[in-house]
């Protein structure tokens, strides 16, 4: 996949617990941890606007694009 997820950077940067931030932005905790370990294919917009406005940070803090490799 060539969006990865950079919740858990961001996290530790801010200094906030998965079970704080799940609180705030009422998920659960293991849907966030998907999110935070990369594993999730999708994001809903309203979950993004959340975690953005939890973290005081921008969608890029959170996603970053990287092209796949070419074999």
């Amino acid at each position: 996949m060539s969006i990865i997820f950079r919740l858990d950077r961001v996290m530790v940067d801010k200094k906030i617990s998965l079970g704080e931030l799940a609180k705030r932005i009422d998920l659960t905790d293991s849907n966030l941890s998907i999110l935070k370990t990369g594993k999730a294919r999708a994001i809903r917009v309203v979950t993004l606007d959340a975690l953005c406005r939890e973290l005081g940070c921008q969608p890029g803090d959170l996603l970053e694009y990287q092209p796949d490799e070419k074999t």
